[in-house]
């Protein structure tokens, strides 16, 4: 029914004053997310994103594997972003928090599933009502970025970061995919058929890394670092 309701709603008549007075505190409503967002996160120093499925549970191979990419980043140096919420972004949070590192939560205010975890420092916790301010702060404070398995979001974060890269919007800051049996048969498309007819070029298949454990995960970001003389958090 709420669902319903949107949609009916999305198609009555609005007077122009209705219409003018929603978008403008709706502007106010975003810069004041823009705002708390870039004064929190401004001075957080290199960090790495990791994004997967808030549906992941704690005794799950992929959260156990998430705890331990977050404690070797923290253990670097290096803060770790999540998405605030459970599953492997508690994950995350709390490898990033156990390790004595920065650990910074975006949680975004959703109907179900979403809440953020309690691994998050408390001076690091922002919480967002749109999508797209979220994904700029994770877009712009984020030296680099290790995905593990999950749904239509973290579709929405890895293919994001791929985007802005592929673009020359963002740096070529690394990308890691966690999991090459979940992976496969995502890439092997993208490979075959967007590759296949010429949607992409061969150079993007070079923008992303598939591996299947958390050392070769933080090695990749490592070397990145190492390469670009970029200093941890110390």
């Amino acid at each position: 029914m709420v669902k319903e309701d949107k949609i009916r709603s999305s198609f009555a008549n609005k007077t122009w004053q209705e219409i003018k007075v929603k978008d403008s505190w709706q502007i106010f409503k975003i810069m004041s997310e823009f705002v708390d967002g870039f004064e929190k996160l401004a001075k957080i120093g290199p960090c790495v994103s990791i994004f997967g499925s808030a549906r992941t549970k704690s005794d799950h191979n992929y959260y156990t594997m998430t705890v331990e990419i977050a404690r070797l980043l923290a253990e670097k140096g290096y803060g770790v972003i999540s998405g605030g919420g459970p599953g492997i972004m508690e994950a995350a949070n709390k490898g990033a928090h156990e390790a004595g590192g920065k650990s910074v939560g975006l949680n975004i205010e959703l109907p179900f599933e979403q809440f953020h975890n309690k691994y998050i420092d408390r001076d690091k916790l922002l919480e967002f009502n749109y999508f797209f301010v979220r994904k700029v702060m994770f877009m712009k404070y984020s030296q680099g970025y290790i995905v593990m398995p999950g749904g239509f979001g973290t579709m929405d974060e890895l293919f994001e970061a791929i985007t802005l890269i592929q673009t020359g919007k963002i740096a070529r800051f690394p990308i890691v995919l966690v999991g090459k049996d979940y992976w496969k048969g995502l890439f092997d498309w993208i490979e075959n058929t967007m590759l296949g007819h010429a949607y992409i070029a061969e150079e993007d298949l070079k923008l992303y890394r598939i591996v299947d454990t958390a050392e070769e995960a933080v090695e990749h970001i490592f070397r990145f670092y190492d390469k670009y003389l970029l200093k941890p958090n110390f």
